[in-house]
């Protein structure tokens, strides 16, 4: 894959995560509690995990227009995805009530961060 064409699947990626995190995670909450909400019902943990997952969103959907200008806050996204992907795994296996993450919240975040990771060019360069 050229960098070009890396650089136009990253901006791409970006818009779709963030949109995602903007308003898809609240709805998942909804459909599949036991795969996307720690807590039952409008807890205060849960209010708090969609105001900081939708300002991502906000500031990955910003970062789509020139992802090499913010790749500390892709950077962050891989690493915080993956940190917070397994936090919550070995949490899922430790507190067996919690094992539907194991197929909900979980892998998404590890997928956010390979895809990230994977098109995030290691060059500044544009070409």
């Amino acid at each position: 894959m050229t960098l070009t064409d890396r650089i136009k699947y990253l901006k791409i990626t970006l818009i779709l995560f963030g949109i995602t995190f903007v308003i898809g995670i609240y709805p998942l909450t909804i459909l599949w509690p036991s795969g996307w909400s720690w807590h039952t019902g409008q807890s205060e943990y849960l209010q708090m995990i969609l105001g900081i997952y939708a300002t991502l969103g906000v500031f990955l959907i910003m970062a789509s227009k020139d992802p090499l200008a913010h790749r500390s806050l892709i950077w962050f996204t891989v690493w915080s995805s993956i940190v917070h992907g397994g936090i919550m795994a070995i949490q899922s296996v430790v507190y067996s009530h919690h094992v539907g993450h194991l197929f909900g919240d979980v892998p998404v975040l590890f997928i956010v961060a390979a895809v990230l990771g994977f098109l995030m060019p290691r060059t500044g360069k544009k070409t």
